[in-house]
């Protein structure tokens, strides 16, 4: 592919949302299909569904694949270089570290309280190794859909609608997308209810929108957020962590209503400007 001129190249537009979409649940739900039209072949030629089997991570990283192609499409690699920068962006105000370091293990917590869970099983049995093995993978599992997700489908929604609209329509559409994974045994989803998981996602969908724009349109931060919601040491707190997660998003929006509720006051880069400009 050869490079743009950098001074006819433009940011990825709003409409590479549609091309977006398509992929993302494409490879995931194509999957879906072949193993749901025909399981035994399917098992067969690619073996048990389970969450380290290589069909379901390349089904899990669909997001990001997917903001790739189009970055790549629309502007080479330069493109993607600056795209991925974003990655490096870390600023933002404390309270939000408190939130991702202090907070969001409390919401779970909380809500194993609540279930009767034991706080202390994920630890269980559990050595350091197998701990930090654990974390390693969901670190580069479901936490590589934000350069999607958050990388740029929210920021192309904010061109249009205020944070508060694009985050609950990112967040329906971000919990949808995870529909054959509830459908397909052998996966992590597969023993949850998908209603709790689909509010729990909306909800999840609203309380990062504030940050990730507090912090100039940062994957990285997207990334560490949604760590924080797969990590492996939380307790089993479905599905009342949904309802805590409900009760946090409403006082995020009502801390964060005059940036929320306005057109125009989120991030909305997909390709900084440097890319586009030298």
């Amino acid at each position: 592919m050869t490079e743009p001129d950098a001074d006819t190249f433009r940011d990825v537009q709003v409409g590479s949302l549609v091309p977006y979409v398509l992929i993302t649940f494409g490879i995931p739900w194509g999957l879906l299909g072949l193993y749901l039209a025909l399981p035994a072949g399917a098992t067969g030629w690619l073996g048990e569904i389970s969450a380290s089997h290589p069909g379901f991570i390349l089904a899990v990283w669909s997001p990001a694949i997917a903001a790739f192609a189009i970055v790549v499409r629309h502007g080479g690699w330069p493109a993607l270089r600056s795209f991925l920068s974003r990655a490096l962006l870390w600023r933002c105000p404390a309270a939000w570290y408190a939130y991702l370091l202090v907070g969001m293990p409390l919401v779970f917590y909380a809500g194993a309280v609540i279930k009767g869970a034991s706080l202390t099983e994920p630890l269980a049995g559990q050595n350091v190794v197998s701990l930090l093995s654990a974390m390693a993978f969901m670190l580069v599992l479901g936490p590589v859909e934000e350069f999607g997700w958050r990388g740029l489908a929210l920021p192309l929604l904010q061109r249009r609608l205020a944070p508060l609209w694009a985050a609950l329509l990112l967040g329906l559409v971000w919990g949808v997308w995870h529909l054959p994974a509830f459908l397909l045994s052998g996966t992590p989803q597969s023993g949850w209810g998908f209603m709790p998981f689909l509010v729990g996602s909306v909800c999840l969908s609203v309380i990062v929108t504030p940050l990730f724009n507090a912090a100039g349109g940062s994957i990285l931060l997207a990334v560490l957020y949604h760590f924080q919601a797969n990590n492996p040491l939380w307790p089993d707190a479905q599905p009342y962590d949904t309802v805590i997660l409900v009760f946090v998003a409403a006082i995020v929006v009502w801390l964060n209503r005059r940036t929320m509720l306005v057109r125009g006051t989120g991030a909305t880069a997909v390709v900084p400007a440097g890319a586009r400009t030298r």
